[in-house]
């Protein structure tokens, strides 16, 4: 039986990428195929569904899946395999939005962004989770990359919320925004709390940000811990770091608006839980956002504080637009599905398994 072992630098609970690839998993071997996960790091609640990358076999006909979205020496021992590869692209964000604040982080964008051109002329094929994404592979020489959307946790799209903390959500004042994703300098929550901190002067002084994700570095968390002081938000603003999958279907349910902000994306996996629980989207147009969010979110070109704070603004005030954008996300949602997605993955892996 064939074999389609999948490698990827560190796997970790409550992170798109790991959940992406324990799905990938699933879906090889209902395909058929033997499949076995190998990771340098294993972080806790990830135990004994990994291996580590030490026992990794050399290879002669197995394939590897190579899950990429950082440079690791992992990218060494996939090149130095003697059976055939694959490459999955999440991608790899630019070194300068970082590395101010997470130095050791930007190296290892620099570094992988290298490792990708020595990869392009070593795998077989390779898919990406967006156009943008596949766009890059072939900007970096990859022949033909198709897309393969992300496999969202079904279990992000379908939690019931944890009644609890929803009846404590719904208590609170006034307009609700709402960012998942990690604390880290590329997500802009700087921006994203300028643009809170307009809203609520212009419109709604008793709105309130829920931002929920762990920090990736404390130097950013610490600067943005002062930011929101300095602009006496200290009350309004709430980081609630990684939170069990009840809580946060409370928090998409308890929401009136979700805004993304980020500089780099390479899909966003959370603006699609946003529309699929009727959670409407406003996003900075930039990175692979444009072709996650399409027509079923409000696209911003500019992150002008007052602008967001206006479209926000509109959104949450005009009812008829507000179920608009609801249905159209809804709509996206199920473009962007997680049956559709599993769909793409089998078609890229027989496309290539079957041509190598």
């Amino acid at each position: 039986m064939t074999r389609i072992d999948q490698v990827i630098p560190a796997i970790i609970e409550h992170d798109a990428v790991s959940n992406h690839t324990f799905e990938a998993q699933r879906l090889l071997l209902e395909m058929g195929y033997d499949s076995e996960i190998y990771a340098s790091i294993i972080g806790p609640g990830t135990e004994g569904r990994v291996r580590p990358i030490t026992e990794l076999p050399d290879g002669g006909r197995e394939w590897l899946l190579y899950q990429c979205s950082i440079g690791s020496p992992v990218a060494e021992r996939v090149m130095a395999h003697r059976g055939p590869t694959m490459l999955d692209y999440h991608n790899i964000t630019p070194a300068h939005l970082v590395e101010r604040w997470i130095p050791p982080l930007g190296e290892e964008s620099r570094l992988g962004r290298a490792q990708l051109v020595r990869l392009a002329s070593s795998v077989r094929g390779s898919f990406a989770d967006s156009q943008f994404n596949a766009d890059e592979l072939a900007s970096f020489g990859f022949a033909a990359p198709s897309v393969v959307p992300v496999l969202v946790e079904a279990a992000n799209r379908e939690t019931p919320p944890d009644p609890a903390m929803l009846e404590r959500l719904h208590t609170v004042p006034g307009s609700k925004w709402l960012f998942v994703g990690q604390v880290a300098p590329h997500k802009a929550q700087h921006d994203l709390v300028m643009a809170f901190a307009a809203f609520r002067e212009l419109y709604d002084p008793d709105a309130k940000l829920w931002l929920v994700g762990r920090e990736m570095g404390h130097a950013y968390r610490a600067a943005l811990d002062r930011f929101v002081r300095a602009l006496g938000l200290g009350a309004a603003v709430t980081m609630t770091g990684s939170v069990p999958v009840a809580q946060l279907a409370a928090y998409f349910e308890a929401a009136d608006v979700f805004v993304c902000l980020s500089d780099h994306e390479g899909f966003c996996a959370p603006v699609i839980e946003s529309m699929a629980r009727g959670l409407p989207v406003v996003a900075h147009a930039a990175a692979a956002l444009p072709s996650t969010v399409g027509d079923g979110g409000v696209l911003l070109s500019d992150k002008d504080p007052a602008l967001v704070a206006a479209a926000v603004h509109e959104l949450l005030s005009d009812a008829a637009i507000r179920a608009g954008l609801i249905a159209r996300g809804h709509e996206r949602a199920s473009e962007l599905s997680l049956d559709g997605a599993r769909v793409a993955f089998r078609t890229a892996i027989s496309r290539v398994v079957d041509g190598g």
